[in-house]
């Protein structure tokens, strides 16, 4: 479970990376700050899978949920929220060394 964590927390990170990256060109060429929201990169990246999330929570959690929660994160920009998501996944992930050394029983 813990291999899993890491490599979705590195994958988080990668698409943070790429995504900071293309807003980051995107702002040089405009010549203002452009971000792009993680609701907008999603939808553009797959629509179908964002509908069925929305299903899903909507179903389990009811309407107010996603208006509340998931509404309000679909409209941070994207490289910040892949972040968060990376730095959670790496917490869950982590494991913490024994204070005795690796020799102790």
């Amino acid at each position: 479970m813990r291999f899993v964590l890491r490599l979705l927390s590195l994958l988080s990170l990668v698409l943070a990376v790429i995504a900071g990256t293309i807003d980051s060109i995107q702002s040089v060429a405009a010549s203002s700050v452009v971000l792009t929201s993680f609701g907008s990169a999603w939808q553009d990246m797959s629509a179908g899978t964002l509908a069925a999330a929305r299903a899903f929570v909507e179903k389990h959690l009811g309407q107010k949920s996603w208006d509340a929660v998931f509404g309000w994160l679909l409209f941070q920009p994207a490289f910040a929220v892949l972040l968060a998501f990376s730095l959670l996944f790496w917490v869950v992930a982590y494991k913490r060394r024994n204070p005795l050394g690796p020799f102790a029983a």
